[in-house]
């Protein structure tokens, strides 16, 4: 397969797609008939303002609850400028890069469907902007998720017109600076230019993909790290039971308790007599758990892929049925919704693996208090503990949803929005907590596995268990845990089928 190049017209992206974007770093380009599809629709356009003095909004009005204010035709690039300008009122942090090459990708994917209306120059340095890493500096704060993403797309347009601050060779300047650089010009918005750039929902639907890419990876995490504290803490295997699972049959459930036990074939400790009948339930209940979070991984999934398949601009332009109709696709509801399921699932894996890190610590099953030879002299993993506490109850506060709230806006046309920005923009700041606390979970786990020596666990667990050593060594006494706790943090930026190979069975 060739990674060369991301083609965008009206065909769907996969999430392999979009995971190849991301990892990769591909440009992208519009196929022939994307290229067809924009440049017919714009020239039907031309042809509407031509022959009819009927209003169309935002062709030849104002914006919001400006509608009925009438643009004459001199003015209609003026009006396309001023747009990109007023509503550029974002703040806060920086959206990180990545996640900008998304949004300039999701965007130059909605306009080619040829619905919009834009000029195929302006498509075109989108795809410049995007394949020459010239990004531009958007800011998190500033959109309502409905109306589309405003104040962000705007921020992402301005550099269209020469306006607003890039990213460029690794330096932050302004447009105008970086465009002496390229060579390139600003762009001539046309009618309904700016208003198809600024109403969408890129900004949330970014965030969403980036998410999504990242909870896969941290998914497929939590059911290894599992395995690690399974046979760190001595655990009996009978909850894992094909039997078991047969008869609740929700889909993340059977293929959690399936990664397990192929995660701890051939484990001795696994099979060794145990004394215990029962084992908590942050061990006994993972498949329910992680299953649970992975159904809802997959019907979020969905939601976005239809998302950055579809077009969210508004007004939408049909040439072959001669229509120009406004609606609401910019209005964020289905994301907004979803991204705080995302967030509530995904903080599950952090919440139960903290116990299980908890469970660890003890004193039980024949594992030293914190982890350490000697404790009291030395105390050991106690503080990590407290971190991953402390992270998981960000987390629980953070899962309060931002989809429940709506403020009116545009002196009330705009009467009811999604919030769906900000459930993105915390949606990701979960993923990221749910990160460290899986860190801390395998930083943990391995110390204990090293407590049931000389006995060994399978080859899946003792592979990832020797790369990561290889990372951080054995707490034999008290050291400055921080700079373990980031290694292991970057430890999980790889795949974990990278590091180790399961067994095969069911």
């Amino acid at each position: 397969m060739s990674y060369n190049y991301l083609p965008l017209d009206s065909s769907q992206l996969s999430f392999e797609q979009v995971k190849h974007l991301i990892k990769y770093s591909q440009d992208i380009s519009i196929t022939f008939d994307a290229h067809e599809r924009i440049a017919g629709c714009r020239n039907y356009l031309n042809r509407l303002m031509e022959k009819s003095d009927q209003l169309y909004y935002g062709i030849n009005t104002g914006f919001g609850f400006l509608q009925d204010v009438a643009i004459s035709n001199e003015q209609v690039e003026q009006l396309q400028a001023n747009l990109l300008m007023s509503h550029a009122c974002g703040l806060g942090e920086e959206v990180p890069k990545p996640i900008v090459r998304l949004m300039l990708a999701f965007k130059v994917k909605s306009l080619s469907y040829g619905y919009s209306g834009v000029q195929i120059d302006t498509v075109k340095r989108l795809m410049d902007m995007h394949n020459n890493d010239v990004l531009p500096v958007i800011y998190t704060q500033g959109s309502l998720g409905a109306s589309g993403d405003l104040a962000p797309l705007s921020h992402m347009s301005l550099p269209l017109i020469g306006l607003g601050e890039v990213w460029y060779k690794g330096r932050k300047m302004k447009t105008n600076e970086a465009w002496a650089k390229t060579g390139w010009e600003p762009v001539h918005l046309q009618s309904k230019e700016g208003l198809a750039l600024i109403n969408g929902t890129q900004f949330m639907s970014a965030y969403g993909m980036y998410s999504l890419v990242k909870a896969a990876r941290l998914i497929q995490w939590a059911d290894l790290i599992t395995a690690v504290s399974f046979d760190a803490f001595n655990c009996t295997t009978e909850p894992f039971h094909k039997k078991i699972h047969e008869i609740r049959p929700h889909a993340g459930q059977v293929a959690t308790a399936a990664a397990i036990r192929n995660y701890i074939a051939g484990s001795e400790i696994a099979a060794a007599q145990k004394k215990q009948v029962q084992d908590p339930y942050s061990f006994r209940c993972v498949p329910q758990v992680h299953g649970a979070t992975k159904d809802s991984f997959e019907y979020v999934k969905q939601v976005f892929l239809r998302e950055i398949n579809s077009v969210t601009d508004n007004p939408n332009i049909f040439p072959d049925e001669g229509l120009v109709l406004s609606g609401g696709n910019f209005h964020g509801q289905p994301l907004a919704l979803t991204l705080d399921f995302l967030g509530i699932a995904m903080s599950e894996l952090a919440n139960i693996s903290e116990r299980r890190i908890y469970q660890l610590i003890s004193g039980q099953r024949g594992l030293p208090l914190f982890l350490v030879t000697d404790p009291g002299l030395h105390s050991g993993f106690m503080i990590p503990q407290y971190t991953a506490a402390g992270i998981v109850s960000e987390n629980k506060q953070l899962c309060t949803p931002a989809s429940v709230d709506s403020i009116s806006s545009s002196n009330n046309q705009e009467d009811h929005v999604s919030m769906g920005a900000n459930a993105a923009t915390k949606c990701l700041r979960i993923i990221d907590n749910v990160e460290k606390v899986l860190a801390i979970e395998l930083l943990s786990a391995v110390q204990a596995l090293e407590f049931r020596r000389p006995l060994k666990s399978s080859n899946a667990v003792e592979q990832v268990v020797a790369a990561f050593r290889k990372e951080v060594s054995f707490n034999t006494e008290d050291r400055v845990l921080h700079d373990d706790m980031v290694k292991a943090v970057t430890f999980l930026s790889r795949s974990a089928e990278e590091y180790n190979t399961p067994a095969s069975g069911n």
